[in-house]
């Protein structure tokens, strides 16, 4: 099982970036796929995910309106597009996989099975 993020990078306060999430190893539509960040010395924080399985779509609150979640089957990539970034979206972002489960589950309780190392956002004021 791999998961592998990308598309990580360093922009200014209102730019976007699009992370992507290939992954590789298990049935891509039975899943979930969630997004998290994680600052240093600070705690994990759940920010968006897409169940596979049942449909689903979940939105933390601090980036609902900015960040968009999607997935190409054919390829098994989940996509976070993340507009209007703001200096505290700055962090590891790292994306995860939870077999059959909703996306708010996923993202609220942070359950997954695996998850990927990680790509790097930073957003300079």
């Amino acid at each position: 099982v791999q998961l592998v993020e990308s598309g990580g990078g360093q922009v200014p306060t209102g730019g976007s970036l699009r992370l992507s999430c290939a992954t590789s190893g298990f049935r891509f539509e039975d899943y979930a796929v969630g997004w998290f960040r994680q600052v240093p010395g600070k705690g994990r924080e759940g920010v968006s995910g897409i169940s596979m399985s049942d449909g689903s779509i979940y939105y933390a609150e601090s980036v609902k309106g900015r960040f968009t979640i999607s997935s190409d089957h054919a390829k098994s990539t989940v996509y976070l597009q993340m507009n209007d970034l703001k200096p505290e979206d700055t962090a590891l972002y790292y994306c995860t996989a939870t077999w059959a489960e909703e996306a708010e589950v996923v993202v609220t309780t942070a359950r997954w099975d695996w998850r990927g190392p990680g790509t790097q956002v930073t957003v300079s004021s």
